[in-house]
C-alpha cells in the first residue's frame, strides 16, 4: 500500500486513483538512462519502475523498482558534481605564483623533518598554485599528521609572491592557536611576514584596524573565524583561501570567502576520516590529497573502554600522570544540569574532582558559554601547565594542541558520535610520551559497547 504525503481534502485513495488513470491513459514515460547502462546493471525501465513503485506486485519487484530510481538519482547527482568540477578545472589561474627558494630554506631549518606525506601534499598544492587552473583541493589527514605546517608553507609561498591568504577556523580557540603558531614561526625564522587575527569577539575598534590593514595590503596572512567573510572585509589581492575542519562550513560560506577576490585558490583541511568513495561524492568538485603518515616520534594512543566502577582507578591514574608532570582532559557532554539530562555536568564535575585530587593538582573547567577572554586565559594556563586537569565540553574537539597532555577521560562516551570521539581523542598523543584515552560508558548496553569497541580497536 503506497503512503502519500497528503493535504487537507485529498485522501490516499483519491491519489491512487489519479495515478492509476495516468498509467491507463497510455502516457509516455521517456527513458532517461542510456540503454547500455540499463543493460549492464540489469535495471528496470523507467515506466516499469514508476508503475511498480505505486502498484507493487511483490516485495521483490518493489525493491528492483526502487533500485532503478535510486541508481538514477545517484547517477544524476554524480554527473552534476562532475560538471561542476569540469567547470572549476576550466577556471584559469589569474595569479602569477612561482616556486620560491625561501620555502625550501624554511623547511630545511625546521627542527624536524617533514614526513613523506607532508612533502607529497605540499608538492601537489604547489603544482596546483603555480599551474594553469585554480586549485580546489581537500587535504585529509588524521589528527596530528601535520596539516597546519603545510597550510603555513602554502600561505608563505603566497606572501613571497606578493599575495594575501586567509585561514578560516571553526572556533575562536582554534583561530587563536593558529595565530600563535604562525607568529612564532615568523619570529623564530625571521620571516618578513605580517599576520593578523580577526574574530567575532574583537572590539569594533580592533576589527576596524584589521580591516584597514587588510585592504591596504599591510598584512600577508589573516587568520580568523566566520568574521573573515563579513561584508566589511575587503582584501587587496587574495590568492589563497584555507578552511580548517571543512565539515563545519557550508558550501555557501566557502563561496562567500572565495568571492572576496578574483577566484582564489581553495584548500580545505579535514581530520574526519572520510572513506574514499564517500569523499568523492561529498567533495566531488575537489581533488583529494591524503596525509597518511604521522611524525616519527608519535606513539599510538592506548584506548580503554570502561564502566562507571572504574572511575576511581581512572582518577588515581590521572593523579600519577600529573605527578609525573603531564596533564589530562576530562570531557563531559553537558554544561549545566538540566532536568532532561543525566550527562555529567562540567561545573559540578570540576567541584567533585577538586575534592578527589590534592591541592597541588589544579582542576579548572572550560565550556562554550564562557566569555572569550575567560576561555583564552584558561587555555593559556593549560598550555603553560599551570592547570593539570581540564574539565571541558566538546569546545576542545577541534585542533587544540597541548603536547604535554597525555590522558583523556571521556564521561558518557556513549552519547558522542564516533567522528566526534575520534576528534576528541586526537587532542592527546601529540607529544613524545605515551597517551591514554579512557572512555566511560555509563549504560554498558550491547549497542553502545559494540559501537565504542570500533573506536577502541582503531
Amino acid at each position: 500500500q503506497p503512503i502519500y504525503p497528503l493535504t487537507k481534502g485529498v485522501t490516499g485513495t483519491m491519489l491512487q486513483d489519479a495515478v492509476r488513470k495516468v498509467f491507463e491513459s497510455g502516457e509516455d514515460f521517456p527513458e532517461t538512462l542510456p540503454e547500455d547502462l540499463i543493460r549492464d546493471y540489469h535495471l528496470k525501465s523507467r515506466r516499469e519502475s514508476l508503475k511498480e513503485i505505486h502498484f507493487p506486485k511483490s516485495r521483490k519487484t518493489l525493491e528492483k523498482a526502487r533500485e532503478r530510481l535510486v541508481f538514477e538519482e545517484f547517477y544524476r547527482f554524480i554527473l552534476g558534481v562532475r560538471r561542476m568540477k569540469a567547470h572549476l578545472e576550466a577556471e584559469p589561474n589569474s595569479f602569477e605564483i612561482r616556486e620560491k627558494e625561501e620555502v625550501r630554506e624554511l623547511i630545511a631549518s625546521l627542527p624536524y623533518k617533514l614526513t613523506g606525506a607532508q612533502e607529497r601534499v605540499l608538492s601537489e598544492i604547489t603544482k596546483d598554485m603555480t599551474g594553469p587552473h585554480v586549485m580546489n583541493r581537500l587535504v585529509q589527514g588524521d589528527v596530528g599528521s601535520g596539516k597546519t605546517v603545510v597550510a603555513f608553507l602554502a600561505m608563505y609561498l603566497c606572501a613571497l609572491n606578493g599575495y594575501q591568504s586567509v585561514l578560516m577556523a571553526p572556533t575562536e580557540v582554534l583561530a587563536n592557536q593558529h595565530m600563535k603558531t604562525f607568529t612564532s614561526l615568523s619570529k623564530t625564522y625571521g620571516l618578513p611576514l605580517s599576520v593578523e587575527l580577526l574574530t567575532g569577539s574583537m572590539t569594533a575598534g580592533e576589527k576596524r584596524r584589521v580591516y584597514e590593514k587588510v585592504s591596504a595590503h599591510e598584512c600577508d596572512m589573516v587568520i580568523g573565524t566566520h568574521a573573515l567573510i563579513q561584508e566589511k572585509v575587503h582584501y587587496e589581492d587574495l590568492a589563497l583561501v584555507i578552511t580548517d575542519e571543512q565539515h563545519r562550513f557550508g558550501v555557501e560560506q566557502r563561496k562567500a570567502l572565495a568571492s572576496k577576490g578574483r577566484a582564489p585558490h581553495v584548500l580545505v583541511m579535514s581530520a574526519t576520516p572520510i572513506p574514499r568513495t564517500l569523499g568523492m561524492i561529498i567533495y566531488g568538485d575537489m581533488d583529494i590529497s591524503v596525509m597518511d603518515e604521522l611524525p616519527s616520534n608519535r606513539l599510538p594512543i592506548k584506548n580503554a573502554l570502561v564502566d562507571i566502577d572504574y572511575r576511581g582507578k581512572a582518577y588515581s591514574f590521572i593523579r600519577k600522570q600529573a605527578e609525573q608532570g603531564h596533564q589530562a582532559y576530562v570531557i563531559c557532554p553537558m554544561v549545566e544540569e538540566s532536568e532532561a539530562s543525566e550527562g555529567e555536568n562540567v561545573v559540578e564535575y570540576t567541584k567533585a574532582l577538586r575534592q578527589v585530587f590534592p591541592e597541588y593538582i589544579r582542576v579548572e573547567y572550560l565550556h562554550g558559554k564562557m566569555k572569550n577572554d575567560q576561555k583564552e586565559a584558561i587555555m593559556e594556563a593549560f598550555s603553560a601547565n599551570l592547570i593539570q586537569v581540564l574539565v571541558s565540553t566538546t569546545v576542545i574537539e577541534v585542533g587544540i594542541d597541548v603536547p604535554n597532555a597525555t590522558v583523556m577521560l571521556i564521561e558518557n562516551a556513549e552519547r558522542f558520535g564516533l567522528a566526534q570521539l575520534h576528534q576528541l581523542r586526537g587532542r592527546i598523543g601529540r607529544g613524545k610520551a605515551q597517551s591514554y584515552c579512557i572512555m566511560v560508558d555509563t549504560t554498558m548496553s550491547e549497542d553502545s559497547q559494540k559501537r565504542l569497541e570500533v573506536l577502541k580497536n582503531s
